[in-house]
């Protein structure tokens, strides 16, 4: 049973995270009663495995026999999901909770950027709080300082680090000289990747992220025109080339708003050193909302883990015990529009080049020639001889011009037969 002073929380999922949580609400009641003005009680929990060996004990009448059950309990306030997956079960969980006028608490990024739209309209017409701060960047406050701290803003670019497996990969490459398969071991061995760790690398895991912060910022519906590049084409070379160029490498999301367009991609950039994104390593994510009147606002912090993942979901659930039930986007679902989401070919970027070549004559001569064929602009060729003398590397730095141009040079010379590897396209900067 429950007094009207405090709110019942079923926890769906005890992996990692759904078992810190649940330790972290059990040793902490006191103090979030006391914060909140209202008792988190936690009274169901369910989980794949009931018989897993687990460090702390929960007395067997909060099991629950199916997880769809806490949707039907009349004494559950409160659901937070932690399976996973934008599909199967966690769909399931999410879509019943919300229909039976249940409070959701999720770190399910996937799901949110998939069914973000029919869900937050369930939950409005419902009057629940559908929370999701876990689901974007782990303990970085971003979802709510858009929400809260930033609602005064006209935002037109949000942009960052947003994967700390990719960012860890990527620098420890970088500073420990070694590359990318004998990296990804070492971050798998630290608990740093998953054991499956592809949606961290191929940019997938950052573009649910990005799809979820551009609605946010840009008040509309949750939209699918992005392009996405993972890390896992880049080598040491690449890292070794940008620094002696003054740049590092990062994977970033970036969307942003130019002419009443909206761009959205995720690929890896170029970044300049002295530039503050460029010194966010390792585990570390970081988030940069321009906007006006606020400017650049910059939030950091650990992207990942139990520890900080529960942070953002017990952010989620005093929301919802202070009673604050708000619209999950901001705005009502009503209000919010489909806007003009453009590929980025038309977009302009600088770019960094990279084409491994038979060193014969007449090849540098034709690769110039298909970039001005293309109205591409070299800035800057540096051309190294490997030590036997049969094979080259080529670099070219651009100038601006669009990505469908850039796109064309690596179509058209991956077709050579001078060419002995795939040529390398990496955009350079966010502006």
């Amino acid at each position: 049973m429950k007094n009207n002073n405090t709110l019942n929380i079923a926890i769906v999922g005890l992996g990692n995270i759904g078992s810190y949580l649940y330790k972290y609400l059990q040793n902490n009641k006191k103090i979030l009663s006391k914060k909140n003005n209202c008792v988190p009680n936690i009274i169901f929990v369910s989980a794949r495995n009931k018989n897993k060996k687990r460090n702390f004990k929960i007395s067997k009448n909060k099991w629950l026999k199916n997880y769809l059950d806490a949707t039907k309990s009349k004494n559950v306030d409160i659901i937070v999901e932690l399976i996973g997956g934008a599909e199967g079960p966690a769909k399931k969980l999410v879509f019943n909770a919300l229909k039976n006028k249940k409070h959701v608490v999720t770190a399910n990024k996937a799901l949110i950027a998939k069914y973000g739209d029919q869900l937050s309209k369930i939950a409005e017409e419902n009057k629940v709080n559908l929370e999701f701060e876990a689901a974007v960047c782990g303990g970085v406050p971003i979802i709510r300082s858009l929400k809260e701290g930033l609602i005064a803003n006209k935002i037109n670019r949000v942009y960052g680090i947003f994967n700390g497996t990719s960012n860890y990969i990527l620098s420890t490459m970088d500073k420990e000289n070694k590359n990318f398969k004998q990296v990804l071991t070492n971050a798998q061995k630290l608990g740093y990747a998953e054991s499956n760790p592809l949606s961290d690398l191929n940019g997938e895991d950052v573009a649910a992220k990005l799809k979820i912060l551009s609605s946010l910022c840009f008040n509309s519906l949750i939209n699918d025109n992005i392009h996405v590049e993972g890390i896992n084409f880049i080598e040491k070379l690449d890292i070794d080339n940008a620094n002696k160029l003054g740049y590092k490498i990062k994977l970033l999301g970036v969307s942003e708003i130019i002419d009443n367009k909206i761009y959205q991609r995720v690929h890896p950039t170029l970044i300049r050193k002295s530039s503050y994104i460029a010194s966010i390593d390792g585990v570390l994510n970081a988030v940069i909302v321009d906007g006006k009147p606020v400017g650049e606002n910059v939030i950091q912090g650990e992207g990942a883990g139990p520890e900080a993942t529960t942070s953002a979901l017990i952010s989620d659930i005093s929301s919802i015990l202070r009673g604050n039930i708000k619209f999950p986007f901001s705005i009502s679902n009503k209000e919010r529009k489909k806007l003009n989401y453009k590929n980025i070919l038309e977009r302009s970027f600088s770019a960094y080049l990279r084409f491994e070549v038979l060193d014969k004559p007449g090849v540098l001569s034709n690769i110039t020639n298909i970039f001005s064929r293309n109205k591409v602009s070299i800035k800057r060729l540096i051309q190294n001889p490997s030590k036997s003398k049969k094979n080259s590397s080529i670099i070219i730095i651009t100038h601006n011009c669009k990505d469908k141009f850039l796109n064309k040079v690596i179509k058209q010379t991956e077709k050579k037969t001078y060419i002995t590897k795939k040529p390398k396209l990496i955009r350079i900067g966010v502006n």
